[in-house]
């Protein structure tokens, strides 16, 4: 299993969803990814569409104000 991160850090939706997105057809099934947001629709918006698609949102941390990291295990 691999941990990868990735950093959207002054990006807004719908780009937050779709980098998430690319990031996460580069892992194997199982794989977990952290993202980093600070557009608070993001939070809301990306985890959704994440787990439509099948993907498990393992959790949401809020880590500073305006500043969030989502974990994600592919499915």
């Amino acid at each position: 299993m691999t941990q990868e991160t990735l950093d959207l850090t002054g990006d807004v939706c719908p780009f937050t969803f779709v980098k998430t997105k690319l990031k996460l057809e580069e892992l194997e099934s199982g794989d977990e990814l952290a993202v980093t947001f600070d557009h608070a629709p993001a939070i809301d918006n990306v985890p959704r569409s994440l787990a439509n698609e099948g993907h498990e949102i393992v959790s949401i941390d809020k880590i500073g104000d305006n500043l969030w990291t989502v974990h994600i295990k592919k499915a």
